[in-house]
């Protein structure tokens, strides 16, 4: 079966590709920027790729006219103040495209939309729903609440809620109700519902059988991980206060943190469990889920993580435009080391940021990131995915990865902190030689007295870095 896979390179897409392989399908991975897409080897004589955007038309003429099933994953709930616009349009490009083709069916994976008044993100989501059902194909929609998995924004967001806070003074909206999914369970439903007549022209909830308000889904996390936590719940923290106590305390960026407060007074419970039973599907429970999650993080085997999506930073960019580093009008500090070992060096670089830190001044580098978060940037709580891989697009800490060729000894980084210009952080190894180069590029006045200003700290930090990375020990 010849399959399309919108957003292949984000958190559901990334999941249900290799599954899709599996079961033996060809799958059409549709994505903006093809700088960004990693597949594993084992994986690529049985895909092939696109490069289309949903909101240029002319792109779309690339989708093959004879798949059989299409994947729609497309969402863009913080990258825009006006998303909801923009998602429509996308689904109507999208639709209007797929009805050329031969496909009979599309897959919808949407949020549950039970109550009379919905959030923007909610209403955005129903709104591509209808939009995608004018098709001439069968179309199956998904809705799904809080999903929980390694990796996904709700349960990286209730983990630095209850890992960093003993006592939290919360606001009202924790008493809402809502019914979670495992994320093994919604790539499961995902993948049963292919071709599946009784799923055709129907809209479905999914959920485990648990529903809980969003304090004891907090609650339950902590027995899970072994921790006492008191939480308060209180009426004065208005929506806005709710969002910057969000983005303060977890990794979250401030658009998707308004996007979750406003989402989360709205109650996201099931109707009925009737696709449990066409599909024979029993969902996992909250605890079991989150077991699973944390096996997964134990054995450092995250597939993918919301925070490598740009929505992690609010920034729309295509890879291809940063990752030749400008010469003209910037400043830079580069520096050269001989390593005493090539791959401890380079092993070294590929660990680096996240909870190996930065070798050198990492109470500097927290400093930083908490100034960026103080400004509205992403700070360094995103972390990594993983510890000691790293592929073109992840996120590292307030950097974003260009280039990553560990055979070649190079990595390439961008860096999505606020600045007042643009940055590039290079790591290189040859002839046995570390060369480790810091670009700036600074936009007006402000960026030039920007680099002047903590170059003297730069030259602390960089000296001390290239020095560590290139020791043996």
């Amino acid at each position: 079966m010849k399959i399309l896979l919108t957003g292949a390179t984000g958190y559901i897409g990334k999941r249900i590709l290799p599954e899709l392989v599996k079961k033996g399908h060809h799958v059409v991975c549709c994505v903006r920027d093809k700088s960004r897409f990693n597949p594993l080897e084992s994986l690529k004589s049985s895909i092939s790729v696109v490069e289309i955007d949903m909101l240029d038309v002319a792109s779309l003429s690339k989708i093959p006219n004879d798949i059989d099933v299409a994947y729609y994953l497309v969402h863009s709930m913080s990258a825009s103040d006006n998303y909801k616009n923009l998602e429509q349009r996308s689904a109507i490009n999208f639709r209007e495209a797929l009805n050329s083709t031969n496909v009979k069916q599309v897959i919808y994976l949407s949020g549950i939309v039970n109550e009379s008044v919905l959030s923007k993100h909610l209403l955005s989501r129903k709104t591509v729903e209808v939009e995608l059902e004018k098709g001439k194909y069968a179309l199956t929609c998904l809705r799904a609440g809080i999903i929980v998995g390694s990796g996904s924004a709700s349960f990286e967001i209730m983990r630095d809620l209850v890992e960093k806070l003993p006592v939290m003074i919360t606001p009202r909206w924790l008493l809402t109700k809502c019914q979670p999914i495992g994320i093994s369970d919604v790539q499961t439903f995902l993948t049963k519902c292919l071709l599946n007549e009784k799923t055709y022209h129907r809209n479905f909830d999914i959920g485990s059988d648990d529903i809980l308000t969003y304090k004891e889904m907090l609650l339950e996390f902590a027995k899970v991980r072994k921790l006492r936590r008191l939480i308060l719940t209180v009426p004065v923290l208005t929506p806005r206060l709710s969002s910057y106590w969000l983005y303060f305390v977890t990794s979250t960026s401030y658009k998707l943190a308004s996007s979750l407060v406003e989402s989360m007074k709205v109650e996201v419970v099931c109707r009925d469990n009737e696709i449990n039973q066409i599909l024979g599907i029993n969902p996992m429970s909250y605890r079991e889920a989150l077991l699973k999650a944390f096996e997964r993080i134990e054995n450092n085997d995250i597939i993918s993580s919301w925070k490598d999506s740009y929505s992690s930073s609010e920034i729309s960019m295509n890879i291809s435009e940063f990752i030749s580093v400008p010469e003209f009008g910037c400043y830079k500090d580069s520096r050269t080391r001989q390593v005493e070992d090539f791959k401890t060096s380079v092993d070294k670089i590929w660990s680096i940021g996240g909870d190996t830190g930065w070798y050198y001044g990492n109470v500097l580098w927290r400093i930083r990131g908490f100034l960026d978060k103080l400004f509205g940037g992403v700070g360094l709580r995103r972390g990594r995915t993983n510890k000691n891989h790293l592929s073109v697009g992840d996120s590292l800490d307030f950097w974003r990865v260009l280039y990553a060729n560990k055979e070649e000894g190079r990595l390439l980084l961008f860096a999505e902190m606020k600045l007042p210009g643009d940055a590039w952080l290079e790591f290189k190894i040859t002839d046995n030689k570390l060369v480790q180069t810091a670009t700036f590029r600074p936009l007006g006045l402000a960026g030039r007295l920007y680099w002047f200003s903590v170059y003297p700290l730069h030259g602390l930090i960089f000296k001390g870095m290239i020095k560590k990375l290139s020791q043996k020990g």
